[in-house]
């Protein structure tokens, strides 16, 4: 391939962005693809791994927006962090899925 057809395809991803610019949405649904496959993980340390991703996309996402001003965003946040508690539970960490709980209720 061309060189200049590299770097026009594949540019970005050699670049990627930064989580932080990912808009609320985009966010949202990094943090569920995260969620989905650490469901599938069949490795506990890979689905440990997959939450901590999924923790850290939600945030990204919840700090942009009002939940006031959004409500079923934040309403779609809320459902992963449940999500994610559910799994974190499951995979014994009973901590970290109790905060997950907690970041839910706070959005409401």
């Amino acid at each position: 391939m061309e060189e200049s057809i590299k770097t026009a395809f594949f540019g970005n991803v050699a670049h990627a962005s930064p989580l932080g610019s990912l808009s609320p949405e985009q966010a949202l649904e990094l943090a569920n693809i995260y969620l989905d496959n650490g469901s599938k993980a069949i490795d506990p340390s890979i689905a440990l791994v997959l939450c901590h991703d999924t923790d850290m996309t939600l945030y990204q996402a919840k700090r942009h927006i009002k939940p006031s001003k959004n409500p079923k965003l934040a309403k779609r946040i809320a459902t992963t962090y449940i999500s994610l508690g559910h799994m974190l539970t499951d995979l014994g960490q009973g901590k970290r899925a109790q905060a997950s709980i907690r970041r839910a209720k706070k959005l409401g």
